[in-house]
């Protein structure tokens, strides 16, 4: 349940993400979430960082652990899933049964 909730809490996927392929200083890393606000960022990366999956290294940057990596790793199911989920919406006639005139 720990899991879920820290994932589950708002930009934490997104943070991961964008870290899965290579350490990031906090300006970029914040340029490539859209733009979060400074404050939701350092709190989101303090709790990573907590969990173990975040390091911050001597250069400045933000990289995932080894613990990290794996959750990575494992998110990478997920996001294959919702581009399956996204094409079969695309495809799927929408049910505009329910709406009144």
């Amino acid at each position: 349940m720990a899991a879920l909730d820290l994932f589950g809490r708002r930009w934490t996927l997104r943070i991961l993400w964008e870290l899965r392929e290579q350490a990031l200083g906090f300006r970029p890393l914040q340029q490539r979430c859209d733009g979060m606000s400074s404050s939701v960022l350092r709190q989101r990366l303090t709790e990573l960082q907590e969990a173990r999956l975040v390091e911050h290294d001597t250069a400045g940057d933000y990289r995932l652990t080894p613990l990290g990596r794996d959750a990575s790793k494992e998110l990478r199911g997920l996001h294959q899933w919702s581009e399956r989920w996204a094409a079969a919406l695309e495809q799927a006639p929408s049910d505009n049964s329910d709406a009144q005139p």
